[in-house]
């Protein structure tokens, strides 16, 4: 079997992992494009054994980056969700833990100059419109992975990257709270809808009769369960403007609880239909959101700190996520005037992953 060859670089991007692809290296077509993508991670199969994916939602994902045209804007990101066991690729949603490792891959790939001690990086998110800056550390002008910050659900430490999300609210349902409310009331459950960067819909976990504090595998193995949030999410998925999202993977759904480990509210994000073993960059940043708003079912459970910006502790499965919140809620509608965080990345290889010449024939036609 004839086989095309792509360049390709295999990078963690916070609790992810994924493929990073420059745009100039694959089909312009946007269904060949989709074909490849699949080809390449091993999609429709649950352990994608003929490709490179890791058979799990959180390592079945795709960064594509480019030079941007935009004023002011390093390059564009479009980042795609290859369903694991579906022959699905979606480009609805962004990812903030992959755009952790859209600076180092930009530098590295020639598309944005280094700077000694550290490098700016203004990221345009095609998914979402978006834009993030990312800062990384290159002293001596290139890359550096090494370093001491650490984050929940990754072992070891690694160099810090910062990003600051600039104008994220509605990000892909034009609106903070796409229904017009704070709160909604969805096949009986009181939630919130909101899009911070991420569409989610925020739920307590006691509203539907679990604790909030199982174990992702708890979580995975009650079908009761799924079944039951899958029902709120296609009618969330209406109301928030997605339309029917059987085959997309947003909204999000985050049950919240009571913090216990000190942080600010203890959440467990399905994405969608599976837990996440941590949280989301952006989904993490959507239900702080939605707990910070007064009367919300995440508002009457969290612990807030006091000041502005606020620093909210979400915690999840196999930790927490700390993220810095500069709000304005004395207006009708809140306005986030910006969200800041703290994830790390690493390149894991690069080189070329094939597909059979019969899904593409490497010409950009």
């Amino acid at each position: 079997m004839q086989q095309t060859a792509i360049p390709a670089t295999l990078m963690r991007g916070g609790t992810s992992k994924g493929a990073f692809f420059l745009a100039t290296d694959l089909p312009l077509d946007k269904d060949t494009r989709d074909q490849v993508l699949l080809a390449a991670l091993g999609s429709p199969d649950v352990r994608q054994i003929n490709g490179i994916g890791g058979a799990d939602p959180l390592t079945s994902k795709v960064a594509i980056i480019s030079l941007s045209e935009l004023g002011g804007v390093d390059v564009d990101f479009l980042f795609a969700q290859v369903s694991v066991d579906k022959a699905l690729v979606d480009t609805t949603p962004n990812c903030g833990n992959m755009l952790a490792g859209v600076g180092p891959f930009a530098i590295e790939q020639g598309l944005v100059k280094a700077s000694d001690p550290e490098t700016v990086v203004r990221i345009h998110t095609v998914n979402t419109g978006m834009v993030a800056e990312a800062t990384i550390q290159t002293a001596g002008g290139v890359v550096n992975y090494d370093g001491d910050a650490r984050i929940d659900g990754v072992p070891g430490t690694a160099a810090p990257i910062t990003i600051n999300f600039l104008d994220i609210a509605g990000s892909v349902c034009d609106s903070l709270l796409p229904t017009g409310h704070s709160v909604d009331i969805i096949d009986g459950i009181e939630v919130t809808c909101v899009d911070n960067g991420m569409p989610v819909v925020v739920l307590t976990a006691a509203s539907v009769g679990r604790s909030g504090y199982e174990s992702r595998d708890e979580l995975n193995a009650d079908d009761a369960l799924k079944a039951r949030l899958e029902v709120i999410r296609l009618l969330a998925g209406k109301l928030m403007g997605l339309g029917d999202v059987s085959d997309k993977v947003v909204p999000k759904m985050t049950l919240v609880a009571p913090p216990r480990q000190g942080g600010a509210i203890c959440t467990r994000t399905f994405i969608p239909h599976v837990c996440h073993a941590s949280i989301g960059v952006l989904g993490a940043v959507s239900a702080a959101t939605a707990c910070i708003l007064p009367g919300t079912p995440g508002n009457k459970l969290a612990q807030l700190p006091e000041g502005s910006p606020m620093r909210i502790t979400v915690e999840h499965p196999s930790g927490e996520f700390t993220i810095e919140l500069d709000t304005d809620l004395s207006t009708p509608i809140p306005v986030v005037r910006r969200a800041a965080l703290l994830r790390t990345a690493r390149k894991l290889f690069s080189g070329e992953v094939y597909v059979p010449a019969e899904v593409w024939d490497g010409v950009r036609n």
